[in-house]
């Protein structure tokens, strides 16, 4: 019983919702507003910035595939912005394509 108390102190863990799509639409933007603070201005400024402009007109699935983009590290991300590596995930390439294309990179 008590790991279960104690998990929020062991390194890496950060509790996550399994279904967000069922989230009050405000109480979803603002966990995910929280989760586009990254490590870096730049990526704050980048992936808050997609947040801000295009998440309410994306699809569903391209909602989910943000939501998890953001769970990747910080220098992934850093790297698929500036074009240094490809993201797995072709979902996750579009969102990185469009955020390149919006501040021309």
């Amino acid at each position: 019983m008590w790991p279960v108390l104690f998990r929020g102190l062991i390194r890496g863990y950060t509790p996550r919702m399994d279904n967000t799509t069922a989230m009050p639409p405000q109480a979803r933007l603002n966990r995910l507003r929280w989760r586009t603070r990254r490590g870096t201005r730049e990526l704050d400024a980048l992936f808050g910035g997609w947040l801000d402009e295009r998440f309410a007109t994306a699809d569903a699935a391209q909602q989910q595939a943000f939501d998890e983009l953001l769970d990747a590290q910080d220098p992934d991300l850093w790297d698929w912005v500036m074009g240094h590596a490809r993201p797995e995930r072709q979902d996750w390439q579009v969102i990185i394509d469009d955020i390149r294309a919006r501040h021309r990179l």
